[in-house]
């Protein structure tokens, strides 16, 4: 288990766009499972779309690679403090099955499919109560500062 206080060291985003509030699940060199409590005070709530709050995809997405990233970094063994920062650079079969609304709880899930050179690749998928909301495969490279 990891609370935003740990995570804030394997993560080097802060408010409002540190996406993962718990880690429940890690096991370094395979997988993560983690999550996002999703309330109605989120910033982007305001523009997308008032009448109807639906969280953007995009960020939907930046929380499985922020999930992906917190693997990495443990399966390393560092952290950004130690001069690396973990880029997400692309997606490949990216799906959203449903739309995450305010009061539901994210589950970010990823695996590490393999590791070449410094680029990671990650099966990831997140779930609201058992239900698919997206599904990808990211890449995301570990780079100097």
């Amino acid at each position: 288990m990891m609370d935003v206080k740990e995570i804030r060291k394997y993560l080097p985003h802060r408010y409002p766009f540190l996406l993962v509030d718990r880690v429940v699940e890690l096991v370094p060199g395979e997988s993560i499972v983690a999550y996002k409590n999703v309330t109605v005070n989120e910033n982007f709530f305001n523009g997308h779309f008032p009448d109807y709050p639906v969280m953007p995809g995009v960020l939907i997405v930046e929380a499985m690679a922020q999930a992906a990233g917190i693997l990495g970094f443990k399966t390393m063994g560092k952290t950004p403090e130690d001069g690396s920062i973990y880029y997400f650079v692309g997606s490949d079969k990216l799906r959203f099955k449903r739309p995450v609304v305010p009061g539901d709880r994210l589950q970010l899930e990823a695996k590490i499919i393999s590791e070449k050179r410094g680029i990671w690749k990650f099966e990831v998928r997140s779930t609201v109560d058992g239900d698919v909301v997206s599904t990808a495969t990211i890449l995301c490279a570990d780079r100097k500062v």
